[in-house]
């Protein structure tokens, strides 16, 4: 009877785009750059892919939607471009570098759990050509991050 309850419920939430794995931390990648924001942002060349920290997504829950810019628009390093919606809150996403915007994950617009289950890889948010690469210098690499969080965290 169990079992039958987990494969049903497993199922559910795999339909709901949901995860069903309790997760006792949060993953920081080493190779990326953050901001205080909650934002992570991988650098290749001159382009730059954005996104939400696992940290971030843990904290809204469950992604029901994502909220994406338009191709060839402008974003500025601090401002609000978008909004990750939750099952939990609304949470605007500030883009972490300066550019103009040249792809967007429009699969987030089916699946906005890829933002949950893949914060890193599937569940990317845009791709930007980086205007003043020098901002990156602002931003914190992955121990700085984590113990941003630890701090954050201690305070709640």
């Amino acid at each position: 009877m169990a079992a039958s309850r987990l494969l049903w419920a497993s199922r559910v939430a795999s339909y709901l785009k949901i995860s069903t794995f309790p997760r006792a931390f949060s993953t920081v990648l080493k190779d990326l750059k953050y901001a205080d924001t909650h934002e992570w942002v991988k650098v290749e060349g001159d382009s730059a892919t954005v996104g939400i920290t696992d940290h971030a997504q843990d904290h809204l829950g469950d992604v029901v939607y994502v909220e994406l810019p338009e191709v060839g628009s402008s974003v500025s390093q601090g401002k609000n471009f978008g909004a990750v919606e939750s099952v939990k809150a609304t949470s605007d996403i500030n883009s972490p570098i300066s550019g103009e915007v040249v792809a967007v994950n429009n699969e987030l617009d089916g699946k906005p759990g890829l933002v949950n289950a893949s914060p890193y890889e599937n569940g990317w948010i845009i791709k930007v050509k980086i205007s003043d690469s020098g901002e990156l210098n602002s931003l914190m690499d992955d121990e700085k991050y984590s113990k941003f969080c630890e701090e954050e965290e201690s305070k709640h």
